[in-house]
C-alpha cells in the first residue's frame, strides 16, 4: 500500500515538472515572432520615410527656374555686367540705315548712340519688332551670338544687324514699314522707319528673320 502511494506521488511530481518545462518552451516561442515583427516595421518605417525625401527632393528639382527666354526678341534682353548703368531709351539718339551688302543679303544696321553725361552700357540684345504695312507686327527671333559687354561713353555709338531673306521674285506679301526698337534691358521703345533703299523683304515673318546682339561700332 505504501508502495502505490510513494509511486503515485512521484508519477504526480514528473508530470508537473514536464508541465513546467512545456510552459516555459511556449512562452520563448511566443515572444520570437513579436521581436521579428518589430524589426520588420522598424525598416518599413525607414523606407518609407526615405521614399518620401527622394521623392520631394525630385519635384524640386524638376520645378522650373523663373526668368527664362523664349528666344524671340519683342523685348530688349541684356546680359548683365558692363561697367555704367544700363542705357535709357531716352539716352540713346537710335536710327536705321540699309547695310545689304550685295544684292542678294538683307541687312540693316541700327545705331545707337549715347547722349548722356555719364557712360552707360547696352550689352545684349536689342527687342525688335517689325510693323507691317497692314498694321500688324512681329515679334524677330534672336541670333545664336554670344552677347559682349558693350559699354558707350558721352558720344558713343553702338550697333545692332538685322538679317532677312531678300524677295527675289517680287511675289513677297510682307512689307514692312517700321522698326519697333527695344535697347537691353529697356521697356521703352522707339520706331523707326524702314530704310526706303533696303532690299525687299520675302515673307512670311519667321525666324529666317534674325537680330543680332549689340556691338561697338567701328
Amino acid at each position: 500500500m505504501k508502495f502505490t502511494r510513494t509511486a503515485a506521488l512521484a508519477a504526480i511530481g514528473l508530470a508537473a515538472g514536464l508541465s513546467l518545462t512545456a510552459c516555459n518552451n511556449g512562452d520563448d516561442s511566443a515572444q520570437a515572432p513579436s521581436a521579428q515583427g518589430s524589426s520588420s516595421a522598424s525598416s518599413s518605417g525607414g523606407g518609407s520615410s526615405s521614399g518620401s525625401a527622394s521623392g520631394s527632393g525630385g519635384s524640386q528639382t524638376g520645378k522650373a527656374k523663373p526668368g527664362s527666354g523664349t528666344g524671340t526678341s519683342s523685348s530688349g534682353g541684356g546680359t548683365g555686367g558692363g561697367k555704367g548703368k544700363f542705357c535709357r531709351t531716352s539716352d540713346l539718339t537710335i536710327e536705321a540705315v540699309d547695310s545689304s551688302p550685295d544684292k542678294t543679303t538683307g541687312d540693316i544696321t541700327v545705331q545707337m548712340t549715347n547722349k548722356g553725361a555719364s557712360t552707360c552700357s547696352v550689352t545684349g540684345f536689342a527687342g525688335v519688332d517689325l510693323k507691317d504695312a497692314d498694321g500688324t507686327s512681329a515679334p524677330v527671333t534672336r541670333g545664336h551670338e554670344q552677347p559682349r559687354i558693350t559699354d558707350l561713353k558721352n558720344g558713343g555709338t553702338a550697333t545692332f544687324s538685322i538679317s532677312y531673306p531678300v524677295d527675289k521674285n517680287g511675289k513677297s506679301l510682307s512689307k514692312p514699314t517700321n522698326i519697333v526698337v527695344t535697347p537691353p534691358n529697356e521697356t521703352h521703345s522707339v520706331s523707326l522707319k524702314w530704310p526706303a533703299e533696303a532690299l525687299p523683304l520675302a515673307g512670311p515673318y519667321d525666324d529666317r528673320i534674325q537680330v543680332h546682339p549689340v556691338g561697338i561700332a567701328n
